[in-house]
C-alpha cells in the first residue's frame, strides 16, 4: 500500500501540478495508512521528486521510444529505490514495479519494466554516468534542478558553490526546536525530548509526529528554522514593545517575538488568509502567550497604527526550502517574475507602520537576489529616513538552515 499510494501521489502531482504535501496527506488518509507506512510512502514520494530528471536519465538509457505517463511513473519508483534506497533488496524494488503494472492495467509494459530495471539495478551503487562534468546541463540531471535554477545558483556562488546548494537541496531536512523559554528551559526540555545541539540549532533526533507529545502539547516548544528565528533576533526586542508581524503565518516570528520579549508588550499577528491565522492563534494559545492578537487583513493596508518593530516575511520563490518542499523547484519561473513587484509594495506599507526610532526587518525564504537585495536596495535609496543596521543570506550547504535572506532597516528618530 505505501508504494501504490507514492504511486497515486506522483500520477496526481504530474496531472495537475497539486502540491506534493497536500497530495500525500489526502491519499495517506483516504488509503488508511499508518504512520510506518505513510513515512514509507512519503519517503517514496518525495525522494522521486528529488530525483525526477536523474531518475529519468538512468530510464532514458535503457528505455527506448516513448513511455506511457504511469509506466514511467512506475519507472521513476523503481529507479528511486535502485538507485537510493540500499536496504530494499533489488529484486522486490523490481517485483514490486512489474506488481504495479500488472495491478493498474498496464499488463503489456510489465516485459519492459522488468527488463529496464534488472538493467539499472545491475548499476546498483553507483549514479549513472552523467556526461558534461563542470556544466549547469550536469548539475540540472544530476540534481534534478531546472537549469535556470542552476543557472541563478552558478551566477552568484560559482559551480562548487551551486553544487553544495543542489545537494543539500536533497539531504533530509532537521526539524530545528525552539525553546519557550516563558515556560521551560533547554535544559529540562532535554530530559523529555531526544535532543541535539548542532552549530545551526537544536535538532529534534526523532521521526514522526510530534504533536503527540507531552512537551508539545504543554507548549513547550515549537518548530522554527534557525534562519527564521535570526530574523526576530535581528530586531533585538526588549519587553514591552508594540510588535508588528505583517505577513504572520504560519506563526513563528510572532512566537518568537513574543517569547523574546518574555509575553510583556504586544504582538500583532497579521495574516491575509484567517484559515492560516486561525493555525496562529492555536499555536500562541498552546504556548501560552498572551501578548499575541491575531488580525486578519491585507499587508498592505495595515492601518495608521505604528509600532516598535515590524517585520514584513513576505511572499516569495521559497527556494530556500527546497529540501523541506522539493516541487518547489519546478515551479515555473515566469510566474516569479512579479514577485518582486509585490515585495516592494509590502516592504512600503510595512515601513509606513514603523515608528520614527523604530526597526523594519524585511526577510524572504530564498537566496534570489532580484527579491532580497533586488528590493531593499531600491527602498533604502528612496527612503532616507531607514538606514540598513544588518544583512545576510543563509545558505543550507554553509549554515545548515534554509535558503533565508535578512535586512534589519531602522527609522531614524524625531529630530
Amino acid at each position: 500500500m505505501p508504494r501504490k499510494t507514492a504511486l497515486e501521489a506522483l500520477e496526481r502531482f504530474r496531472r495537475d501540478s497539486a502540491w506534493s504535501r497536500q497530495v500525500l496527506e489526502s491519499l495517506a488518509g483516504k488509503n488508511g495508512l499508518d504512520a510506518r507506512d505513510t513515512a514509507l510512502a512519503s519517503r517514496l514520494f518525495y525522494g522521486v521528486l528529488q530525483n525526477l530528471a536523474l531518475c529519468d536519465y538512468a530510464i532514458d538509457r535503457f528505455a527506448k521510444g516513448k513511455l506511457e505517463p504511469k509506466v514511467r511513473d512506475i519507472l521513476r519508483l523503481g529507479t528511486y529505490q535502485l538507485l537510493f534506497m540500499d536496504k530494499i533488496p533489488a529484486s522486490a524494488a523490481v517485483d514490486e514495479a512489474v506488481k504495479a503494472c500488472r495491478d493498474l492495467g498496464y499488463a503489456r509494459a510489465s516485459g519492459l519494466v522488468n527488463a529496464v530495471l534488472r538493467r539499472i539495478a545491475g548499476e546498483r551503487g553507483s549514479i549513472p554516468p552523467i556526461p558534461g562534468a563542470g556544466t549547469a546541463e550536469y548539475l540540472s540531471v544530476r540534481y534534478s534542478h531546472p537549469k535556470w535554477l542552476v543557472a541563478e545558483l552558478m551566477a552568484l556562488r560559482g559551480y562548487d558553490g551551486a553544487e553544495a546548494v543542489l545537494r543539500a537541496d536533497n539531504d533530509l531536512p532537521p526539524v530545528f526546536v525552539q525553546v519557550n523559554t516563558c515556560r521551560t528551559t533547554e535544559a529540562e526540555l532535554e530530559k523529555l525530548l531526544p535532543l541535539r545541539r548542532t552549530s545551526a540549532g537544536l535538532v529534534l533526533d526523532r521521526s514522526g509526529d510530534i504533536t503527540g507529545t507531552e512537551a508539545f502539547q504543554k507548549g513547550l516548544f515549537y518548530v522554527q528554522d534557525p534562519a527564521a528565528h535570526a530574523a526576530v533576533e535581528a530586531a533585538e526586542l526588549t519587553a514591552g514593545m508594540r510588535v508588528l508581524d505583517a505577513c504572520a503565518a504560519p506563526g513563528g516570528k510572532s512566537f518568537a517575538a513574543a517569547i523574546a520579549m518574555g509575553d510583556v508588550g504586544s504582538v500583532t499577528a497579521r495574516d491575509i488568509l484567517a484559515k492560516k491565522l486561525a493555525l496562529v492563534a492555536r499555536g500562541a494559545e498552546r504556548l501560552g502567550l498572551g501578548c499575541i492578537r491575531c488580525e486578519p487583513g491585507d499587508a498592505r493596508d495595515i492601518g495608521g497604527e505604528e509600532y516598535d518593530a515590524v517585520f514584513a516575511d513576505v511572499p516569495c520563490s521559497g527556494l530556500g526550502v527546497i529540501r523541506k518542499k522539493p516541487d518547489i523547484r519546478y515551479r515555473d519561473p515566469d510566474d516569479l517574475t512579479a514577485l518582486p513587484d509585490l515585495q516592494a509594495e509590502l516592504l512600503e506599507a510595512a515601513a509606513a507602520a514603523v515608528k520614527p526610532g523604530g526597526r523594519l526587518v524585511y526577510s524572504t525564504c530564498t537566496w534570489r537576489e532580484a527579491e532580497d537585495q533586488g528590493v531593499t536596495g531600491p527602498f533604502l535609496r528612496a527612503h532616507g529616513e531607514f538606514s540598513k543596521v544588518t544583512e545576510r543570506t543563509f545558505w543550507p550547504d554553509l549554515d545548515g538552515t534554509d535558503g533565508f535572506y535578512i535586512c534589519r532597516m531602522d527609522r531614524a528618530k524625531r529630530t
